[in-house]
């Protein structure tokens, strides 16, 4: 079994409803995401893929749909909250937003970027683990192993 891991930035903004400290204004973050997934490599001559788990760019092609087209560059808020609003308000300003039906926090994030990401892999790979910075010093992880 081999890991493999491929790394994103996208740069995103969020507001937090109802949180009490510093970061409770709307704020963006110069996002690091690690996309580490694992298999077997493939053995078989005559696939232009031999030797590898997954192509990297396979990787890349799930991530920059499914997250980094979406998020990048847009406000993410908790559209299940009274941020709505603020939200419509963004949008008829012209602002890209996204209506998460969580805080968007990092560790919630990550939740969401493992069931998006875990969906579109092929079946004999698997997600590992993802690493999101926030800022150069903070972060979340999310493992497989972890999962219940």
């Amino acid at each position: 079994m081999i890991r493999i891991t491929k790394i994103f930035t996208f740069e995103t903004a969020h507001v937090l409803y109802n949180y009490d400290g510093k970061c409770k204004n709307m704020h963006g973050h110069s996002y690091k995401l690690f996309v580490t997934v694992k298999g077997n490599p493939i053995d078989d001559l005559e696939n232009p893929k031999n030797g590898m788990v997954v192509d990297f760019g396979d990787i890349k092609k799930i991530v920059k749909s499914e997250i980094l087209s979406v998020w990048d560059h847009a406000v993410l808020l908790n559209g299940l909250s009274p941020h709505k609003n603020l939200g419509e308000d963004l949008e008829k300003q012209g602002h890209k937003v996204i209506y998460c039906d969580y805080q968007p926090t990092c560790e919630n994030m990550l939740y969401d970027i493992a069931k998006k990401v875990q969906f579109h892999l092929p079946k004999n790979v698997s997600l590992a683990y993802l690493k999101l910075h926030e800022t150069e010093n903070s972060y979340g992880e999310w493992f497989a192993e972890d999962q219940v």
